[in-house]
């Protein structure tokens, strides 16, 4: 019979007095195992060990999927506060050129977005000078101009809110600055009965700031907001 290796008196009395520190830890408890196992030898199957190797990674997973799901609970919630910070902004002007104005300033820097831009179908001229007294995050353009750029030639209908790259060519909305936009939000927007639509354009120098697969609830929320502010400056 083989002898056993002595334990250090202090490392056995620690053990005896608290086992759960062993029981507890993964790497103890591995190591435990394999020597168990090679004790055995090669000829017994050790059932007890396959199956706590199992249900091992099965914890091991668990705890995977656990902290995934809290890291997205929280990214929800600072997203969903990011949104509230920004609604709670955009409602402080109380003039149409100082809500444009704080449109593309201190919500924009709330949303943490490069650009805004407010798209809307007229007949007019965008010479018009009341129009270019209100700064360049007004963007008018012909009646139609929205569902076109929205679908960029696809025949599907039109989403609420698309996500997406932009196209480096296209400098219709964000002029300029087109080059340093990769990526854009598009929200259509409803007036109401008898108006023209309308859109609300975030652009970002990141490509993958907005991304396809990204939810959109927050973002027609804020649309949803902004439609009904609209309408009250276009009464």
């Amino acid at each position: 019979m083989a002898e056993t290796a002595p334990i250090d008196d202090a490392i056995r009395e620690r053990i005896l007095a608290d086992p759960e520190v062993v029981l507890e830890n993964h790497d103890v408890m591995r190591a435990l195992i394999a020597a168990n196992e090679r004790a055995l030898g090669s000829n017994v199957v050790d059932l007890r060990g396959i199956a706590m190797e199992r249900l091992e990674g099965r914890l091991d997973r668990l705890e995977d999927t656990h902290r995934s799901v809290i890291a997205a609970a929280y990214e929800n919630l600072a997203g969903t506060n990011q949104i509230h910070r920004a609604v709670l902004r955009m409602l402080d002007p109380v003039t149409f050129e100082e809500f444009l104005t704080n449109l593309g300033t201190e919500v924009a820097q709330i949303l943490r977005v490069d650009s805004v831009r407010l798209v809307l179908e007229t007949v007019q001229s965008d010479e018009d000078p009341t129009l270019r007294r209100l700064g360049n995050v007004l963007c008018v353009a012909e009646p139609g101009f929205i569902e076109t750029y929205i679908l960029a030639g696809r025949k599907i209908p039109s989403r609420t809110v698309t996500l997406r790259q932009t196209f480096p060519s296209d400098d219709s909305i964000y002029g300029e600055t087109a080059g340093f936009i990769h990526s854009e939000a598009l929200m259509k927007l409803d007036f109401g009965k008898g108006r023209l639509p309308g859109m609300l354009a975030f652009g970002a120098e990141d490509p993958h700031h907005f991304k396809a697969a990204q939810g959109t609830d927050l973002l027609a929320f804020f649309a949803g907001v902004f439609e009904r502010t609209m309408r009250r400056w276009l009464q």
